[in-house]
């Protein structure tokens, strides 16, 4: 009987290498953390029997512990949207190191034009200008935190794109730019005491819900759009998209306009949430964007990597964070445990691409 499992060229096709989606394999692990720090509170005797996700104690409506898993998702939802742009940068080859200052420096300046005049009936102890920068409309803050995120991430792409300089580089440097734009805007004192309308942003569970809708948002644009192949194409071979005539200065640098852009919305969510800013905001989260992007499965050689799986990697992510808390983990232990999680997961991607080579 003639094989009908052919396929383009003459080549077969075989069912027993079909292998599963990436972001099952990462759904599957975040299921197998879960029920990992479930046994260690029933095993640990220090933990007493307590659960890490059910409600064991009747405090809440439902069998879960609703208060953990608020603060599962908040805790990641504000660096999950600088991975959403992380994921784009690392998908097109390249790397951006900048996402975590630009953070500190964005929330000092939008916070500058959110300030609101009256302070418990007196003038604003924290103002920055003159009375022209109070109670502006919310719209305000968004246009020039936006914009400055913008001009950010249009320096970091032309530097790459035009210059050649290489992504490390280029971002390191801009690392250091605006960690020093961040200190020198007040001289390292905070600004506080923004307005209603732009305090809500990030009140309550504002910041899940607007990373979910823009990780919905760029999933369709990354899968769907000229954007997203043309994303994937120069990631997986810039000399061949470029003979295909894609314009790889220009979409590069839209890359990392788009990805500031993101790291500058979630310094106004922060800000927000927090109601105030500081130099310091935003430390670590450069790299906590990146290992959520690296856990996801986004191989970061370019060319493959998902927002699905970015979001996944941001609750395996916060589900490790929480969990160590949950056992009682000293802190510097969670930061050798989660270094140690992110080279796992760049080896595994290694392992990965050489057995899919083998394969091909």
């Amino acid at each position: 009987m003639a094989d009908a499992s052919h396929g383009t060229g003459g080549l077969t096709f075989d069912s027993k290498r079909r292998a599963w989606p990436n972001e099952l394999n990462i759904f599957f692990a975040l299921i197998l953390i879960i029920f990992a720090f479930e046994a260690a509170g029933q095993l640990l005797p220090y933990m007493n029997g307590q659960s890490f996700l059910f409600d064991t104690r009747d405090r809440f409506d439902s069998i879960f512990n609703e208060a953990r898993l608020r603060i599962i998702i908040l805790q990641v939802a504000i660096i999950g949207i600088i991975a959403l742009g992380v994921t784009q940068v690392i998908i097109s080859g390249g790397i951006d190191l900048s996402s975590g200052p630009l953070v500190g420096a964005t929330a000092m300046i939008v916070m500058s034009f959110a300030q609101t005049e009256l302070v418990n009936g007196g003038p604003n102890p924290k103002a920055v200008f003159g009375p022209w920068a109070f109670d502006l409309p919310v719209i305000v803050p968004l246009i020039v935190g936006l914009s400055f995120g913008a001009l950010i991430g249009a320096i970091n792409g032309s530097l790459i794109a035009y210059t050649k300089i290489p992504p490390f580089i280029a971002t390191l440097g801009m690392f250091l730019i605006c960690r020093g734009i961040a200190q020198a805007w007040t001289r390292g004192q905070p600004v506080s005491f923004p307005t209603e309308a732009y305090a809500v942003i990030g009140k309550g569970m504002m910041p899940v819900y607007l990373f979910f809708a823009l990780a919905i948002l760029f999933h369709f644009i990354l899968k769907y759009t000229v954007y997203g192949k043309h994303t994937y194409a120069i990631g997986s071979n810039e000399d061949a998209a470029r003979m295909s005539g894609i314009n790889v200065q220009r979409h590069k640098v839209l890359v990392y306009m788009i990805a500031s852009m993101l790291a500058a919305f979630a310094a106004i969510v922060l800000s927000s949430k927090n109601l105030t800013a500081q130099s310091g905001m935003g430390i670590f989260y450069e790299l906590y964007a990146i290992a959520m992007a690296v856990i996801g499965g986004v191989s970061l050689t370019g060319g493959r990597g998902s927002i699905i799986g970015t979001v996944l990697g941001a609750m395996v992510f916060g589900v490790i964070q929480s969990g160590f808390t949950y056992i009682k983990l000293d802190a510097f232990y969670q930061l050798m445990a989660m270094g140690a999680i992110i080279i796992g997961a760049v080896v595994l991607d290694k392992v990965r691409q050489e057995r899919a080579a083998l394969r091909s």
